[in-house]
């Protein structure tokens, strides 16, 4: 047995070496946990921040003014004051997300009663800003109008008030979720690839025939590189966690970081098992990219992440069961964001462990198959 635990620890230590040496999955694993996190969270938020908009005041009266003002940071930037004959000019040359035009009259057709019509322009291409902006543009002359004519800011919903609170995230910020998920995924491209990988250059640099004449088994060799990939993407995950989302993102995280370590080291089992299952069918490097980038979207994209589970149809929220990217997601925004604890999550701890059996028992036939071969 001591033996046995010895050869596995040597043997995960040449794995260490052979990826110091590697500089392209150095740089892979640097640039995932920091940038790749970073970038997206702070950059590229799902929300309206910071749109650009314009407004053609044709009215200037005591109303429009107050419709101008009523754009603030942190939604909208300073709105622009343009002229009519230039606004088709402006938004073919993409300078605005949003141009209100605030007709003549405006003021005054208010006050008689009347519906006067405002007209905003949005440029689709920003399709987020421009889908979610709108709502808020309208929202915002709707609020401003009623309090300038006297009448309340909100209409009477009639016999019952509907209250909303946000949970766990009120401002409805998009970075936090962001930066999560974005953590989460790059933590599975590395560990289909990095083990992956790690099959790929036994053979291309032609290790695996030395390691055949060694008085090793597939178990050994396999435990090795599960072990070895897992502990650099774990270490990464953590110091990930602390200095970009924690450090430079400035996020609060609500529940306990050692557990969703514990949940990330067995989610590591899962995939880096299914990473060599991969490197194994294919041959070379771009054979096995071929086979793993479609595994790595599939997984990530339906893993309840990007789109909530239970939006899905009834038979993929089943089939998605069946991925530990499923349960690795739930249980990182189980903790990370809400603050469970164990008695809330084991049951996706223990779906990861059973599914990571699964794919280890899987690859070790099929790693045996490649090593007679």
């Amino acid at each position: 047995m001591i033996r046995h635990l010895l050869n596995i620890w040597r043997l995960g230590v040449k794995e260490l070496h052979s990826l110091r040496f590697d500089a392209v999955l150095v740089f892979l694993i640097v640039y995932s946990l920091s940038y790749a996190v970073y970038m997206p969270a702070k950059n590229a938020p799902t929300g309206v921040r910071d749109a650009s908009i314009a407004v053609v005041d044709e009215d200037r009266s005591a109303l429009s003014r107050r419709i101008v003002a009523a754009f603030l940071p942190p939604y909208f930037q300073a709105p622009a004051d343009l002229s009519l004959p230039d606004v088709d000019r402006e938004m073919d040359a993409g300078h605005y997300t949003f141009i209100v035009d605030l007709p003549p009259k405006l003021e005054e057709d208010v006050l008689r009663g009347r519906h006067p019509t405002i007209q905003v322009l949005a440029d689709a291409t920003a399709m987020t800003q421009a889908g979610i902006g709108l709502g808020y543009v309208q929202a915002i002359i709707g609020q401003e109008t009623n309090v300038f004519v006297g009448a309340p800011a909100t209409s009477d919903p009639g016999p019952v008030k509907l209250v909303t609170r946000a949970k766990f995230n009120p401002n409805l910020d998009s970075t936090p979720f962001s930066a999560i998920v974005n953590l989460a995924n790059n933590i599975t491209l590395l560990a289909l690839f990095l083990s992956g990988a790690a099959i790929i250059r036994e053979r291309e640099h032609g290790t695996i025939e030395h390691l055949l004449v060694m008085p090793l088994t597939p178990l050994e060799m396999m435990l090795a590189k599960v072990w070895a990939n897992g502990v650099v993407i774990l270490v990464g995950a953590a110091l990930s966690l602390e200095i970009v989302v924690a450090g430079l993102l400035g996020l609060s995280i609500a529940g306990s970081v050692p557990l969703f370590l514990v949940g990330a080291a067995i989610y590591l089992f899962s995939l880096t098992s299914l990473g060599i299952f991969l490197g194994t069918v294919g041959r070379t490097m771009p054979q096995f990219s071929l086979i793993a980038l479609p595994v790595y979207m599939v997984m990530i994209m339906l893993s309840g992440g990007h789109t909530p589970l239970e939006s899905m149809p009834v038979a993929m929220q089943r089939f998605m069961q069946l991925s530990p990217a499923t349960h690795f997601m739930s249980l990182a925004q189980a903790i990370l964001y809400r603050g469970a604890d164990f008695t809330v999550v084991w049951r996706d701890l223990a779906a990861m462990a059973v599914i990571g059996a699964v794919f280890f028992g899987g690859a070790l036939w099929r790693f045996r198959r490649a090593l007679a071969a």
